[in-house]
């Protein structure tokens, strides 16, 4: 078994859930077992991000003793564009 935490933080909570996973197990089982999936309905597997200690990883990514899976939210806006309309504005 080895031991792993699932993380997922809004902007008022953040939740994490510690478990105890069979030797092999991936990002997508962990998360998938941690139950944040029927917690916050608006996390869908097929298009979430994930990382481990804040380094991006695929889902089918052998997870290891320790490890911090983090599940992402998207970006509300394109830094690029929000960094361009501070320009226009002069601030």
């Amino acid at each position: 078994m080895v031991n792993v935490e699932v993380v997922y933080a809004k902007p008022e909570e953040q939740v994490i859930v510690t478990l105890a996973m069979e030797e092999g197990a991936t990002v997508e089982a962990a998360i998938k077992a941690s139950g944040l999936l029927d917690l916050f309905p608006e996390i869908v597997l097929s298009e979430l991000k994930a990382g481990i200690f804040g380094v991006a990883c695929k889902l089918d990514q052998p997870v290891k003793e320790g490890d911090r899976i983090e599940i992402y939210r998207p970006l509300l806006h394109d830094p690029k564009e929000a960094r361009r309309q501070r320009a226009l504005k002069g601030g």
